[in-house]
């Protein structure tokens, strides 16, 4: 099998992502452990406790469409699972006008405490088994099923105990294999793994949480007074947007010592509660929020990127649910920066904190395809430029910066908690 560096897949939702052509000399991939080690590389990052399939195209076996979903923890829903991903990946294909020739299946979990990498290997066996057979039942086989576990993988298809041992065969050390030399020449980079990417997405915990959460709570009670003097929706967005302004300045002017978890504490440290607060529960409104997406670019895209994760990690407590809008727009400008696997983690985060989010659901959809970005921005280019001479205009009066006037806007409530559906957005997705 030969691989070609494609986009990477998907890391939320069952969606595959499309076949491209190859931008760089294909590599041949001869045994389960070179597919092992390939792996990082095809999706830009560990996958942890994760289902990835892969398929296979014409004679030479170039792989083609990606996807990646969590394993499911119950075997009763893994019958139901194989056939829904078989599905989604082969018709997805079809639909490109290619149907695969043949599909690579990985599951991926690392063992649990007092359980060893061979025994993931024969729980997951029955998993295995299903996706096989949900496979065949659309007339493309399992070419080769690998279990990663505990540093070590096992082959599902092969029964020579010389190239697959019962107790598995060790994962080369990062870095030392053809594939990652060929990876490092083309420019590519895994990311660490799924889990550490999503850890530092996470919600804070401890004294900080509480604070943050106490902070929300005024933040949302203060709303309400406004509204009732008076206020307009377009002037709490105004406050929102020049506080959020005010916190990419302050992130710009302080660059991160170094990359990973210390470079998030230094971050999350510039960032006052109430400051954070404001802008969480100012980005609900999905026209305040359309214009934060504008900041996607040029010296702009690094601080709005490092604010979206800040906002993120502190919608706390009973403000999960908000944590889908600055996850969105951290989404968007990875992807938008040419990051498409931390993108596709991103906005998996943000449908997990809302699945009924659409900005989030347009993005996803929208990255998974291949979709190239620069259509969107162009749209956000154009929006920002008919804005702002309206801006100057309109500086001596009270409307600040907004979108044009008769569109339907969101009922939600900036400080509102609650679950309900939101209607489908406008411009910007």
């Amino acid at each position: 099998m030969t691989t070609n560096h494609e986009s990477p897949s998907q890391s939320g939702g069952p969606s595959p992502s499309p076949s491209g052509a190859p931008t760089t000399p294909p590599i041949t991939l001869r045994s389960p452990a070179e597919l092992a080690d390939a792996l990082p590389y095809m999706l830009g990052f560990h996958p942890t406790d994760s289902l990835v399939m892969v398929t296979v195209h014409g004679e030479g076996g170039r792989f083609g469409g990606r996807l990646r979903v969590g394993i499911p923890p119950a075997p009763g829903e893994w019958e139901e699972t194989a056939r829904q991903v078989a599905e989604c990946l082969i018709r997805g294909s079809e639909r490109r006008g290619s149907k695969p020739d043949g599909i690579v299946v990985f599951l991926c979990q690392d063992p649990c405490e007092g359980e060893g990498g061979r025994r993931v290997m024969a729980r997951l066996r029955p998993f295995a088994q299903r996706l096989r057979i949900a496979c065949g039942a659309l007339d493309v086989p399992v070419l080769e099923a690998l279990c990663l576990s505990g540093g070590r993988y096992w082959s599902y298809t092969c029964h020579d105990a010389d190239c697959c041992p019962a107790d598995g065969k060790p994962l080369d050390p990062p870095g030392t294999s053809v594939m990652a030399a060929a990876a490092t020449y083309a420019g590519l980079r895994v990311r660490g793994s799924l889990q550490e990417i999503e850890d530092r997405l996470a919600p804070l915990r401890g004294v900080p949480a509480a604070g943050q959460e106490a902070a929300l709570d005024r933040a949302a009670v203060a709303l309400v007074p406004k509204i009732l003097d008076g206020a307009t929706r377009e002037e709490v967005g105004a406050e929102t947007l020049s506080v959020a302004r005010t916190l990419m300045r302050r992130l710009a002017l302080a660059p991160p010592a170094e990359a990973g978890a210390r470079a998030d504490d230094r971050d999350d440290a510039l960032l006052g509660h109430d400051e954070a607060a404001a802008v969480i529960l100012g980005l609900q409104d999905r026209e305040i929020r359309d214009i934060a997406a504008e900041w996607m670019e040029d010296d702009e895209a690094a601080p709005a990127l490092r604010l979206w994760r800040a906002l993120a990690r502190r919608c706390v407590g009973a403000y999960g649910e908000h944590a889908a809008a600055p996850l969105t727009l951290a989404g968007w400008v990875s992807w938008s920066s040419g990051d498409e696997p931390t993108a596709r983690i991103v906005l998996g985060l943000a449908l997990r904190a809302d699945s009924e989010y659409r900005f989030a659901q347009l993005l996803h959809h929208a990255c998974n395809e291949g979709i190239d970005p620069e259509g969107l921005r162009q749209c956000l280019r154009e929006e920002r430029s008919r804005r702002e001479p309206r801006r100057k205009r309109a500086a001596t009066t009270t409307r600040p910066p907004g979108r044009r006037t008769g569109r339907r806007t969101e009922s939600r409530h900036p400080g509102s908690r609650s679950s309900e559906s939101r209607r489908t957005e406008g411009s910007g997705q």
